[in-house]
């Protein structure tokens, strides 16, 4: 073998081997064969413990070129092998390829020369970028492949991640934890550089392997599974893992004693669940301290005040998720409350489990770049949050709101006179599938929320990488206007995915230049148009850029961006038939109404709004972030299309706020209007939680470090919140109660189906159930009474039939073919019932009566009603008894 010239580069190549004797000629006459005058190697034969022959081949080939055997054991695998043997490597530039012939050595010298012109710090072999294949592979060794890189896609940026082709410079190499094991030393490697790891994927096709036998299996995998939860931070050993199992299988013994104890002694099912989990967690908490993480973290008087803190938070966190999995157990499954404790323990134990391992008890790896680490806990907060909010939204009760949607969804149409009808549609479809019942009126925002999820990530990833997108993706999980549109069916929650996906494409139209983008941004805006009014917003602000933004004015020369507005028209086109059809009255509603209303200053208002939708922490990022964007684009900046960034977030978020800020100086705001409007800067929020400590503004640095205990705190009341409002107190049941807080609409709803059996069995006729409010109690009624089977909507016809406005009510139903029945009049508040001006409009009305409503035997609020006979309607207040005009009528509150 000819030794390489002087001004050959030379450069290591090892080769973990076991038992690969009838492929280790072969691939060493490869290796040697793609040298040439500028590049040689020396090849480094890291054997785990061959027995075939494998060695003796080895030992051979020293004797004749550049070969060492390097015999490390295999006691960490393949990844303890290829560090052992670059320890002993003579060069800065390393190359890794596996012995079965299916990397291709050909491809030796197109991996090495992007690190020998200092383009980057690692080249990976890449099956799956284009010029990439992996002919012949079977099928279960593809989808293997392609579900190990989907794992570990959190952890990098590559197509690729499982690829164990790869050139990296030794030093990079040798910074990974000394102690990684298993068979993807090259992720380790990724996983270690984070977001300063400069990496390139080069296209090999990667064929299957002609002689021996994989070294993949079961055990390969689950240690590969281990590998990856300890690269992103988690303190995860097999040992750790078998002993928090016991320590829960203690606890769960504890848990189940002390709940059946307390359930005897007739404490309530939230008190009993709440004492068992209780008691069960200290033990748990010293177990898992002193015993079960040990190994792995820091001990707990090393991690100060802090450290019990987090283990509080993650005790309430799976205490939350306990409440849900026993409340759907027990009501929707109709389990016995000692059956259902048992999937509720189970439940939390889970995220016992991974927040022990991830928050309480981390590992100290200072290997886990920061960058990783906010990864991680926004796809551990977001999963937390989907699951969170499925398990309650089939078990809270509707808002009035909803219940007033779901009436809309009974009287299907293209229009309705305060909203459009998507969020009409969108229950239609779930109560089709899943029923009248809440599950199928709110899944809708739950799928819907996935949608803002994805069109964020995307647009951040676009603008400020990765690790950026995933910090928004915990901003959109954990936000309160955006953790609500995932929870409940208003028409913000299609509004907001679709203000989402707009934004996405038009980004990508404006800036991006793709002119595929418009039709998507036509799409979006039009389908948000049959959400909400206010997506229109999205017009200007996209007029403003072309015009702002000397690149995107060729766009207004181009037939594009003016298809994309008729493709929106026309998806709208329902809504305005609709208007033609009944007089403009929703155009009307939503503008000349409101600007007609009462002059009032609510800029203070606004901004308080804004607090509550993005929480404190979140409204300052948000103006320190567009603040920052401000600056920016005056400033000297390398980067083009960074200015071009900055620009989009700035239009696309201050013009719809421009607007509200315009409108509330002289007009009342509602809290919810501003929360889509915030969506566009969160990318640059996301950007500024990520970037380094030195590249960060004061400000941005305590914002940052506001927002661990921020995003506690929402999961915390989101948990919480929800355990009320189906579980009540412990031992108090519910100190907030009907109607403002919707705790027993469905207990309401018996309350009034009894009174509508006993007016029916007294005069033969069933009578009419009117809401003596705009339309709150109306909707509710018509949802939950008879059963709450949905059969309530006819003679729940608001208070319209009295002279009243009552919104849509006024448009469903009419007072005249209702003449001469009963009615039974329902009211929250006094005032709204106790008026003898409405005796005109009956034969005879009642004594107005008060009822209180009964939750689980605990008071959880209060009602009144009275019963009218002979109903006349209001033109029988012009003549009737009390002589009073129905416009008189009319101004009641």
């Amino acid at each position: 073998m000819l030794a390489p010239s002087q001004t050959a580069v030379l450069t290591t190549v090892i080769v973990p081997t076991l038992n690969e004797v009838d492929n280790i000629d072969v691939l060493l006459a490869a290796i040697f064969a793609q040298a040439n005058p500028g590049l040689a190697f020396e090849v480094l034969v890291a054997d785990g413990g061959s027995t075939d022959g494998t060695v003796e081949r080895v030992r051979e080939w020293e004797k004749a070129a550049q070969v060492r055997l390097v015999a490390s054991g295999g006691g960490r695998g393949l990844a303890g092998d290829v560090l052992c043997a670059a320890r002993q490597a003579r060069t800065d530039i390393v190359v890794v390829m596996d012995a079965d012939l299916s990397h291709p050595p050909e491809r030796l010298e197109a991996l090495v020369a992007p690190l020998l012109d200092g383009s980057c710090d690692m080249a990976v072999g890449s099956r799956y970028v284009p010029g990439g294949a992996t002919p012949d592979w079977p099928l279960r060794r593809l989808l293997l492949s392609r579900l190990g890189g989907l794992l570990a896609w959190p952890l990098t940026e590559l197509k690729d991640p499982m690829s164990g082709f790869f050139a990296v410079r030794r030093e990079r190499l040798l910074a990974v934890d000394p102690e990684a094991a298993g068979f993807k030393i090259g992720l380790e490697v990724i996983a270690h550089g984070g977001g300063a790891l400069k990496v390139r994927e080069v296209p090999i096709v990667f064929p299957d392997r002609i002689h021996g036998e994989s070294k993949i299996g079961k055990a390969q995998m689950v240690a590969y599974l281990r590998r990856l939860l300890v690269l992103a931070g988690g303190a995860v050993s097999a040992g750790g893992a078998a002993r928090f199992a016991l320590v829960g299988l203690i606890g769960m013994a504890v848990d189940l004693l002390v709940f059946e104890l307390l359930f005897a002694l007739h404490a309530g099912l939230m008190t009993a669940q709440i004492g068992s989990f209780g008691i069960a967690t200290v033990s748990n908490y010293v177990l898992n301290a002193r015993w079960a993480f040990a190994d792995s973290s820091k001990p707990a008087s090393a991690q100060g005040s802090g450290h019990y803190r987090r283990f509080f938070t993650v005790c309430l966190l799976a205490l939350a998720i306990r409440g849900g999995v026993l409340a759907g157990g027990t009501t929707l499954f109709h389990l016995q409350p000692q059956i259902a404790i048992l999937f509720a323990i189970g439940a939390a134990a889970v995220v016992s489990y991974l927040g022990s391992a991830f928050f309480v008890f981390p590992s100290v790896n200072p290997r886990v770049p920061h960058d990783i680490r906010w990864r991680v806990a926004a796809i551990g907060v977001a999963a937390y949050v989907v699951v969170l909010r499925l398990l309650f939204i089939g078990l809270a009760d509707l808002l009035p709101q909803e219940a007033y949607y779901w009436n809309y969804a009974q009287h299907l149409d293209i229009g309705y006179l305060d909203h459009p009808p998507m969020v009409a549609w969108l229950i239609h479809a779930g109560t089709a599938l899943f029923g009248n019942t809440e599950f199928g009126v709110r899944i809708g925002a739950w799928l819907g929320w996935f949608a803002t999820a994805f069109f964020s990530f995307r647009l951040t990833h676009r603008m400020f990488g990765k690790s950026a997108a995933f910090v928004s993706l915990l901003l959109v999980a954990v936000l309160p206007f955006y953790f609500a549109t995932g929870l409940i069916m208003t028409p913000d929650a299609p509004l907001t995915a679709c203000w989402a996906g707009a934004l996405f494409f038009l980004e990508r139209a404006l800036v991006g230049g793709r002119r595929s983008a418009w039709w998507g941004a036509g799409v979006c805006i039009g389908l948000g148009m049959l959400s909400k009014y206010t997506i229109a917003l999205l017009g200007p602000a996209t007029l403003i850029f072309l015009l702002a933004d000397v690149r995107a004015r060729d766009w207004l020369k181009r037939p594009e961006p003016y298809l994309a507005a008729l493709l929106a028209l026309a998806i709208f086109s329902p809504v305005i038939i609709w208007n033609l059809e009944h007089d403009l009255a929703s155009f009307a509603f939503q503008s000349t109404r409101r600007i007609d209303a009462a002059a009032r200053f609510s800029l203070p208002a606004l901004i308080l709004c804004a607090a509550a939708l993005l929480t404190p922490p979140g409204l300052m990022a948000a103006i320190a972030a567009l603040w920052d964007r401000r600056r920016r684009p005056g400033a000297r900046q390398p980067d083009p299309g960074a200015r071009r960034f900055s620009r989009f977030i700035l239009v696309f978020t201050l013009t719809p706020l421009a607007v509200f800020v315009v409108f509330s100086l002289t007009h009342t705001i509602k809290l919810n209007w501003s929360g889509p409007s915030w969506l566009a800067v969160l990318p640059a929020m996301s950007a500024a939680i990520v970037a380094a400590a030195e590249r960060s503004s004061r400000l941005q640095l305590r914002l940052r470090h506001a927002w661990v205990p921020t995003v506690a705190v929402t999961l915390v009341v989101y948990g919480f919140g929800l355990n009320y409002l189906v579980l009540g107190l412990p031992g108090l049941g519910y100190v907030a109660s009907l109607p403002g807080v919707p705790v027993a609409w469905r207990e309401f709803g018996r309350e009034a189906e009894t009174l509508e059996r006993q007016v029916e069995n007294a005069t033969g006729e069933e009578p009419l159930m009117i809401g003596m409010d705009t339309y709150n109690i109306a909707s509710q009624l018509a949802f939950y009474s008879n059963s709450g089977d949905g059969e309530g909507v006819d003679n729940s016809v608001g208070r319209g039939v009295l002279g009243l406005p009552s919104l849509m009510y006024d448009y469903w139903h009419r007072a005249e073919p209702l003449g001469g029945r009963p009615a039974v009049l329902f009211a929250f508040k006094r005032r709204q019932i106790d008026d003898d001006r409405l005796a005109g409009q009956f034969g005879r009305l009642g004594d107005t009566v008060e009822q209180t409503i009964l939750k689980d035997g605990k008071p959880a609020g209060r009602f009144f009603y009275r019963i009218g006979y002979d109903y006349r309607g209001p033109a029988a207040t012009s003549t009737g008894a009390v002589g009073t005009p129905a416009t008189t009528i009319g101004s009641l509150p």
